[in-house]
């Protein structure tokens, strides 16, 4: 019988690929659980819109299961959504990220407190190779958001191809893993349809003084 699980979901091809790979390896992947700004409409991260996640998850057989949080409330918030999704019968949760091992250390943290075993089936594998099964076997992305810090303006709203990785500069990794950019992805071997998207602009966000002021170009998306 296989194990039944959940990913911690962004919508972007890491996540993506670790779905494939979870799969494949047995696992039920049966939720998706996608953390929201406060007004429930966007992605925490990555500004996605919910009627485009809700497609995604609709195209892979799976329920997307969403919590509103702000930053300060985000881990309680995420800890709340695993406890309910154990109850469900969730025992593992996959996660996409590949070597930053805080990432790891907080991800471990939280399943535990929930009583849940996570699995992250990229890690400690080389970035670029990586990349490049990302591509092989058939995942179709669009770039929604680069960090000013490392990449401009004409990164973000392309598509995330072979291309894309050979125009980046040295400093920035294939994967996007330091965080220089982002994905949402829309087709692949994991969906059963297309989720067709257009971009209505490239709009520049900065944080605020309390989170470093970094810059980023972000696609603002519409189905």
């Amino acid at each position: 019988m296989s194990s039944l699980a959940l990913c911690s979901w962004s919508g972007g091809k890491d996540c993506a690929l670790a779905v494939y790979r979870a799969r494949q390896n047995g696992f039920d992947v049966r939720f998706l659980l996608a953390m929201m700004d406060e007004s429930g409409e966007k992605s925490r991260s990555h500004s996605v819109p919910l009627a485009l996640l809700q497609q995604q998850a609709e195209s892979m057989g799976c329920e997307l299961i969403t919590r509103s949080a702000s930053w300060q409330t985000y881990e309680r918030e995420f800890v709340a959504a695993l406890n309910v999704l154990r109850r469900r019968g969730a025992t593992h949760a996959i996660f996409g990220d590949i070597d930053l091992q805080a990432h790891r250390d907080w991800e471990e943290a939280v399943c535990q407190r929930a009583n849940i075993e996570p699995v992250l089936p990229l890690w400690n594998e080389p970035r670029t190779e990586l990349a490049a099964e990302v591509l092989r076997v058939g995942f179709k992305a669009k770039v929604v958001c680069v960090a000013a810090r490392w990449l401009d303006k004409s990164f973000c709203g392309r598509d995330y191809n072979a291309q894309f990785v050979s125009d980046l500069p040295p400093s920035v990794d294939a994967c996007g893993e330091n965080g220089e950019f982002h994905t949402f992805v829309t087709n692949g071997p994991i969906f059963d349809l297309e989720i067709k998207i257009e971009i209505e602009e490239i709009y520049e966000y900065t944080l605020p003084p309390t989170m470093g002021e970094a810059r980023f170009f972000y696609a603002r998306l519409k189905s």
